[in-house]
């Protein structure tokens, strides 16, 4: 019988109903990344045993593991207030700029990349001043959105979450329940419209 707290992708979806973790919810944007490591060791074995895929796992050992050096930060994020940041993770430059052009015109400052990868490099470097994540589902590399989605939802809970997808209408079954699906071609209003959510209410936990 499958296990009704992991999705189709093996991910488990920790921090949902009766039965989520304690151990995520001492996690919080303003957590050091050894602090953040030493709450994900008390779990870690847990998650590894539940069937985490290997590319997750290698990302609960690199953050669990002060000694792990976290990569520079791109120069357009130097200088940012903690919690003013949004990242757009599309594989389409076009699109990508699109969105990059239109979250520059709110008071969130922009860090982009095409890929789940790279997101998440950029989350364990600057991951407590992320207020949304906008991410396409087909993006380059091994990991899709919905498993970007699922990851950080794990390990940076009060991230609002936004997934999008111009290959499917309803939203995908397996995406972390935190996460916002906008089918494309997504409107501007309704990017705006979660902009002004992350900016004003963290993103919390569903109970």
């Amino acid at each position: 019988m499958a296990d009704p707290e992991a999705d189709t992708n093996g991910i488990p979806q920790r921090g949902v109903g009766a039965g989520r973790d304690p151990a995520v919810e001492t996690l919080s944007p303003s957590l050091s990344l050894d602090r953040i490591g030493q709450a994900l060791a008390s779990f870690y074995d847990d998650l590894i045993a539940e069937g985490v895929p290997e590319h997750l796992a290698v990302l609960v050992r690199q953050v669990r593991t002060p000694e792990a050096a976290a990569p520079d930060p791109a120069p357009a994020a130097c200088g940012l207030k903690p919690g003013r940041l949004a990242l757009v993770v599309e594989d389409d430059a076009a699109i990508r700029a699109m969105a990059v052009a239109l979250l520059d015109e709110t008071e969130l400052d922009v860090l982009s990349c095409d890929s789940a990868e790279a997101a998440l490099d950029i989350m364990r470097a600057r991951g407590g001043e992320v207020a949304l994540v906008f991410a396409d589902v087909h993006l380059a590399g091994v990991m899709d959105g919905v498993q970007l989605a699922s990851a950080i939802a794990l390990l940076w809970p009060t991230t609002r979450l936004v997934v999008t997808s111009g290959q499917r209408t309803q939203r995908p079954s397996a995406l972390a329940p935190q996460a916002v699906f906008i089918p494309k071609p997504w409107r501007p209003l309704d990017l705006l419209g979660e902009v002004e959510r992350a900016r004003v209410t963290p993103h919390l936990l569903l109970p």
